[in-house]
């Protein structure tokens, strides 16, 4: 069996103390954590007593640390294209919370400093790849009782003055930055990979830093789709996560439950053709045809299994598997991101 991960974990906050943390302690047969690093000691001191672990308050140091094979970048989203840099420049491989980072450029150059051969790896953490309502919804589209699927719209909404970190600019804050990565790695997996126009429209409604809290973004996906996505901060009533359109049905999906309403596949349509007489009497249209609808509800399981990716991490690292997350789709999450900030509509 493989040995353990010696990792390093930089950034002790709400992301570094809850997620990482808790996956970390859940495989103790493929992680161990032997250092921690950051600014406030009573972190630091959790984390050496759970794990055993060294700590340090710069990430230098930590780096230093001839023990740690890989740092696990979880600081803020503003830091994390100079922590990454540093780690890799030090020839220690990484797994880097998202957002990646803030700009193509700099997405670019840290996939370039962690493509090289025999040298230090780079691993963006896009963990929501792997919720199964994704998966499933995925699944249902290709099994093509929808059809062909036409138009896919995405919501992630909520009503919150947020006033966090997260919602000041300087520090990397912003809905683009924090849900924006999942979300559009979603609709670029929906779009076929890629996309041949983009509009997007960004505002802040209801936080109360500087930064946006209010998205649309629409693809027009290289497989013909179209993919409309919306974050936002600012809508005090529910709507369905997803929104699936396609030539034989449909499916709405929200609180964890798939609806699909589609044609019976074992009943085949009558052979009818357009006629350009005035219908009936001229008071209606359509045809008499009655078509057979099937419907049938999903639940989902409730408990989050995007941990997966810790498995697909290490899979990767220690045994050299292929890692789901490609270098260039992560690098097409961040230029999706930077070309949003502009609000306007652009070519691929």
């Amino acid at each position: 069996m493989s040995k353990p991960i010696k990792i390093g974990v930089v950034g002790l906050g709400r992301i570094g103390m809850s997620v990482h943390r808790k996956c970390l302690l859940a495989r103790p047969d493929k992680y161990t954590v032997v250092a921690a690093c950051d600014l406030i000691k009573d972190r630091c001191d959790r984390y050496a007593e759970e794990f055993g672990c060294r700590t340090y308050e710069k990430i230098e140091d930590l780096i230093a640390d001839p023990e740690v094979e890989v740092v696990d970048i979880a600081t803020r989203s503003c830091d994390h294209y100079k922590h990454t840099k540093m780690a890799l420049l030090a020839g220690k491989s990484v797994l880097v919370e998202k957002p990646f980072c803030e700009t193509y450029e700099q997405a670019r150059e840290l996939i370039a400093l962690g493509s090289q051969p025999a040298g230090p790896r780079v691993y963006v953490r896009h963990n929501r790849r792997f919720e199964e309502g994704f998966i499933k919804v995925n699944e249902i589209i290709d099994s093509g009782i929808l059809g062909d699927v036409y138009e896919i719209r995405l919501a992630r909404n909520g009503y919150q003055r947020r006033n966090d970190w997260q919602t000041i600019k300087e520090f990397g804050g912003g809905q683009l930055l924090n849900w924006g990565p999942h979300i559009v790695d979603h609709s670029l997996r929906f779009c076929g990979g890629g996309y041949e126009s983009m509009f997007a429209d960004i505002k802040r409604v209801t936080a109360v830093g500087d930064a946006e809290d209010h998205i649309k973004i629409v693809f027009k996906g290289v497989n013909g789709r179209l993919v409309d996505m919306e974050i936002s901060g600012g809508v005090a009533q529910d709507i369905p996560e997803y929104i699936v359109y396609g030539t034989r049905g449909s499916l709405i999906g929200e609180h964890n439950t798939l609806k699909l309403k589609y044609l019976d596949p074992d009943v085949e349509l009558a052979d009818i053709k357009a006629d350009p007489a005035t219908p009936g009497d001229g008071s209606s249209f359509g045809n008499s045809e009655v078509l057979t609808w099937k419907e049938e509800t999903i639940e989902l399981n409730p408990k989050d299994q995007t941990a997966v990716i810790w498995d697909y991490f290490y899979e990767s690292y220690r045994n050299h598997k292929p890692y789901p997350i490609t270098s260039e789709q992560a690098m097409n999450v961040v230029k999706v991101l930077e070309d949003a900030k502009i609000g306007t509509e652009f070519a691929k």
